[in-house]
């Protein structure tokens, strides 16, 4: 199935997103690596709780898969239920495909004449256009927030960057993950090393746990993490960061996200 009004709905899914920020957003696939061509399926979510399905489904409107050479792959079997999304793909180029979601929008907030605060989320443009003459205390906020995981066919390919906001630059491939060993990521922002960034990490199985055991890391100065993955399974893989480089004139700041789902061998 292809989404053909995704930039039409960007906005909408800004807002709905973007307002989340108490919750986590996570895609969660069956297959990560795959010696055959085969089906994936991955539920996707919005959730109080990493990988535990308690909240409410995540819209796909703006998820897109991407083969190895960069081609568009078909999201079959879309569904939406109550607490989650879920869709298929079928890996058939030997290489790595990437699933993605971009989030884009405005947050803004302005006292009216009669000094009641308002808040606005939508595109630059809704939200600008929403802003009345002669408001006080007018504050815009730029949103980027990328997020994705890896599935790969047979040897792992390499990953494109865009160099816009925040990314992760694998040193070791996602799809390369084993426990025993280290891993190292580079973080980018803008395609610049992102330093002294804050990465958080939480395994499946929060369900079955006292608390969430989260792994609190940081980049080095040249914004490269070495992880020492705690166990074999899924991670959810988290860093927040904010600056001024708007694209906005409007804004004063710009908030910055990167979420992935990565699964570690034993």
């Amino acid at each position: 199935m292809k989404f053909k009004t995704r930039a039409l709905v960007a906005a909408t899914l800004a807002l709905a997103t973007l307002g989340a920020q108490a919750h986590d957003l996570w895609f969660k696939p069956s297959s990560t690596v795959l010696s055959k061509s085969d089906w994936v399926t991955v539920d996707a979510a919005v959730s109080n709780d990493v990988f535990f399905f308690n909240h409410r489904p995540l819209g796909l409107e703006g998820v897109k898969v991407s083969a190895p050479d960069g081609s568009a792959v078909d999201m079959k079997n879309v569904a939406k239920g109550e607490l989650r999304s879920v869709f298929d793909f079928k890996p058939e180029q030997a290489g790595t495909y990437r699933v993605t979601m971009l989030m884009t929008g405005v947050m803004g907030s302005y006292k009216d004449a009669g000094g009641q605060p308002k808040r606005l989320r939508g595109s630059a443009e809704e939200v600008l256009k929403q802003i009345p003459a002669g408001a006080k205390e007018v504050n815009i906020s730029e949103n980027l927030r990328r997020m994705e995981t890896f599935v790969s066919l047979g040897k792992p390919s390499a990953i494109a960057l865009s160099g816009k906001g925040l990314e992760l630059k694998p040193v070791t491939h996602p799809n390369d993950l084993v426990a025993s060993e280290e891993a190292v990521f580079d973080f980018l922002i803008d395609g610049k090393p992102a330093a002294g960034l804050e990465v958080e990490l939480v395994a499946d199985g929060i369900r079955y746990r006292d608390g969430t055991d989260a792994m609190k890391l940081k980049t080095d100065a040249k914004g490269q993490l070495k992880i020492k993955f705690p166990r074999p399974g899924l991670f959810w893989l988290n860093a927040d960061a904010r600056d001024a480089k708007t694209s906005v004139a409007q804004a004063k700041e710009r908030h910055l996200s990167y979420t992935a789902t990565l699964e570690v061998l034993p």
